[in-house]
């Protein structure tokens, strides 16, 4: 039977290829309640993969992180700009804006820094869309598992601020007048060797790792490898995504 370590070999330094990617019909709708489609900033992107879904919908897109070898990983797109920037710090024209959108990183920011920023650049009546996910849905006995191993394995591993992904960005303060918005989740359709490199890359887990000098999910190993069955099968994965969405009020 194989074990931990041995999967684990495989697939590790690559934990930039296990991320599920956001659904085409966010941006759509997004781009839809914007005032206009000039110019969108993508904060806080990372590899850009937000930056690359808006671009298909707007002529310009600024995507700003503060980290620079992320953007030196970012996705390239001929509409997408990016730059080494903070979000509290962005080099943007007042009023230029038509959408602001944050993926998964508005909790590490300087919020009111970060939403003068955005009152700043939006136009009247732009749009901030911030957003995360948790917890991914795959089958009942695999996510018993994982809940165990999020929870109770690498409890004392996450950040201070990860109490707003935990509470799905409710508790998340959003001084903006808020939009009804329709249900969005990302899919996927993964093997056990991808899902665990998706459960590496979890900060809590390399803080685990470091801590401790082995790896959290050999802990949980028997349990998962058995939950899952057959490692070379692929299961739909889904996480649905949590969603605050505002019109910008420059007053």
């Amino acid at each position: 039977m194989i074990t931990f370590e041995d999967y684990f070999s495989q697939i590790a330094g690559n934990y930039a290829l296990y991320r599920p990617h956001y659904p085409a019909d966010l941006f759509s709708h997004l781009a839809s309640i914007a005032p206009h489609r000039r110019l969108a900033w993508d904060s806080g992107t990372g590899n850009g993969q937000a930056a690359a879904g808006l671009a298909e919908h707007f002529d310009r897109v600024i995507a700003t992180d503060a980290s620079t070898d992320q953007i030196a990983h970012a996705f390239p797109h001929e509409r997408v700009e990016y730059r080494v920037e903070p979000a509290e710090e962005v080099n943007l024209e007042a009023a230029s804006v038509d959408l602001i959108t944050v993926a998964t990183a508005v909790h590490w920011f300087d919020l009111a820094r970060f939403y003068d920023n955005v009152r700043r650049v939006a136009v009247p009546g732009g749009i901030l869309a911030v957003w995360t996910y948790h917890t991914s849905v795959i089958a009942s006995e695999i996510d018993a598992v994982l809940d165990h191993y999020y929870r109770e394995i690498l409890a004392e591993y996450w950040p201070d601020r990860w109490h707003y992904i935990d509470e799905h960005y409710q508790s998340l303060p959003f001084p903006f007048p808020e939009l009804s918005t329709p249900a969005f989740e990302m899919q996927t359709n993964w093997r056990l060797d991808e899902l665990v490199g998706y459960l590496s890359s979890w900060s809590a887990s390399q803080r685990y790792l470091e801590a401790r000098g082995h790896h959290p999910l050999s802990v949980i190993w028997p349990e998962l490898a058995s939950a899952w069955g057959n490692p070379h099968q692929r299961r739909k994965i889904s996480w649905p995504l949590y969603l605050r969405v505002g019109r910008v009020d420059k007053t």
